[in-house]
């Protein structure tokens, strides 16, 4: 049985193309330079440092206060009021964001559990960022959006945050261990 020559049309170049320029950004990535080295370090233990400190200060009545307008406002959380005091409910996300630090700082001695801890951050930051549209995150003496408010300034940074936990999730999970 003889198979008849077809055609080639672009459509094939172009995934040889693109199949040729994957192999060539894998190869790139598994051979990481000091600096992309460097760069991951900072982007787990930085995110360890952020959660780890932001979640210590929700135990402080300065830090529960602060939140207080962001967590009452959220379709999400503030049920939390209704069930716990201003302190119990800053202590709770302090908690969660205390144990996404730690256990995403365990990496090198326990992946699987840093993948948690990075899905855990994940979410957090997720969460986060829907307040955004549940605060007034647009300043209204401006125009509105995409004028920023104080507060919808400050949650924007959630987004580089939220890479940061994919990141650490990725790789967390594509670990060897």
């Amino acid at each position: 049985m003889q198979i008849a020559a077809r055609p080639f049309d672009d459509s094939e170049l172009l995934f040889s193309e693109v199949l040729s320029m994957a192999t060539q950004i894998q190869t790139v990535s598994v051979e990481q330079n000091p600096f992309e080295k460097l760069g991951a370090f900072f982007i787990r233990y930085g995110l360890v440092l952020v959660l780890g400190w932001i979640g210590a200060m929700k135990f402080t009545a300065y830090e529960a206060a602060g939140i207080k307008a962001l967590v009452e406002t959220s379709p999400f959380m503030s049920w939390m009021y209704k069930v716990l005091s201003l302190q119990a409910t800053s202590n709770i996300i302090g908690i969660a964001e205390l144990t996404a630090a730690a256990l995403i700082a365990v990496r090198p001695l326990a992946p699987k559990l840093s993948a948690i801890g990075s899905a855990l951050a994940v979410f957090t930051f997720l969460t986060t960022l829907t307040f955004l549209f549940s605060l007034p995150g647009w300043e209204k003496s401006l125009g509105g959006f995409p004028a920023l408010s104080g507060s919808g300034g400050f949650l924007l940074k959630d987004t580089v945050l939220l890479g940061a936990a994919l990141f650490t999730l990725g790789d967390s999970l594509a670990s060897k261990r």
